[in-house]
C-alpha cells in the first residue's frame, strides 16, 4: 500500500525559515573554524574541525536534497533517513572536532554559536526522522501480514 501522499509531502517539506537559520549558522560556524582566534593544544585540531564542519555542511545540503526524482516512495524516504543518519554521524564527528578546543580571543562565542546551532539541527533532524519514521512503519502495520488486535 502507498503513503498517504499529503503525509509524505508533508515529510519533505522542509520550513524554509529553518533551513535558512541553519544554513546562515553553520556559514558563520565555518567563517570563525577559518578566520576566529580559536585555540588548542591538540596539533591539527583547528584543521581538522574546518573539515568537519565542511562535511557537516555537505551532509546537511544532502538531508534537505529534493529526492522526487526517486520513483519508488519507500526508497525515497529511506535515502532520506540515511542522509539524516549521515547528517547525525557528521555532527558527532563535528563534535568531539570542537570539544579540542580550549581557548583563543573568540573561543567563548564560538563555542555558544555551536552549541546553539547543534541544538537547532538536532530538533530539525528529530523532526524529520519522526515524520519518515511513521510513513515507513505505515507500510507495516498496512501490510497484510500484520498482526491484528
Amino acid at each position: 500500500m502507498p503513503f498517504d501522499p499529503q503525509q509524505l509531502e508533508a515529510s519533505f517539506a522542509f520550513d524554509p525559515d529553518t533551513t535558512a537559520d541553519l544554513r546562515e549558522r553553520w556559514a558563520q560556524l565555518m567563517n570563525d573554524a577559518v578566520w576566529a582566534d580559536l585555540k588548542t593544544g591538540t596539533i591539527g585540531a583547528v584543521p581538522r574541525l574546518r573539515k568537519r564542519l565542511l562535511e557537516l555542511g555537505e551532509n546537511l545540503r544532502s538531508m534537505l536534497s529534493d529526492r522526487a526524482w526517486i520513483p519508488h516512495e519507500r526508497e525515497r524516504v529511506k535515502g532520506a533517513m540515511a542522509a539524516s543518519l549521515n547528517l547525525r554521524d557528521s555532527l558527532n564527528q563535528a563534535d568531539r572536532a570542537a570539544k579540542l578546543l580550549n581557548g583563543g580571543e573568540d573561543f567563548e562565542r564560538f563555542e555558544a554559536d555551536y552549541l546553539a546551532f547543534r541544538k537547532a539541527l538536532l530538533a530539525f533532524i528529530e523532526h524529520h526522522e519522526q515524520l519518515w519514521g511513521d510513513l515507513l512503519e505505515s507500510l507495516y502495520d498496512d501490510s497484510p501480514d500484520a498482526e491484528e488486535d
